[in-house]
């Protein structure tokens, strides 16, 4: 939703002309970030009780629509040539996911249902969802839409999770 894991995936993408080791790279280190991410979430929900998790999830989820409305820059030259495509990727994602508005959102679905697997796979699964296109057409998709609406509409979203875990 045009945040830092997006620009990460178009810098990658124009260093890098293999699309699919990039692409391959993304799933990898999302994988191993949100499975870290949800094994804590899970974790926490047995330090907590119901109410008070209710309440810290609604309050991640508002936070992070404030978040979004602050736009990321776009990452530094991290990743360093000598790498291939494919590793380049997974150290760089894995690294730039730590406290990402993702990661955090793991957390805190991970300790709201007891579905570790199947919140990681969600997750993963909007991740893609997210990168793969900036991987293959962000050039093109930045021109036509702004970056603003993007943060926008990735706010109102967190917003309306966030009121949804209110009630």
């Amino acid at each position: 939703m045009g945040d830092k894991t997006q620009l990460l995936a178009l810098v990658l993408a124009g260093r890098y002309r293999q699309r699919g080791r990039v692409v391959l790279g993304i799933l990898v280190a999302t994988v191993a970030n949100h499975a870290l991410a949800a094994a804590f979430g899970a974790w926490i929900t047995s330090l907590i009780g119901e109410q008070m998790l209710r309440w810290i999830l609604a309050a991640s989820f508002l936070a992070m629509a404030a978040w979004m409305l602050v736009p990321d820059s776009p990452p530094g030259e991290e990743v360093k040539p000598r790498l291939g495509a494919f590793t380049a990727t997974l150290i760089a994602f894995f690294i730039v996911e730590i406290g990402d508005k993702t990661q955090i959102a793991t957390v805190a679905l991970a300790a709201r249902y007891a579905a570790t697997a199947a919140v990681v796979a969600g997750t993963t699964l909007g991740m893609m969802i997210a990168n793969v296109p900036a991987v293959y057409l962000g050039e093109a998709i930045l021109k036509r839409v702004p970056v603003r609406l993007v943060h926008a509409v990735g706010a109102a979203m967190f917003l309306v999770l966030g009121v949804l875990a209110l009630l």
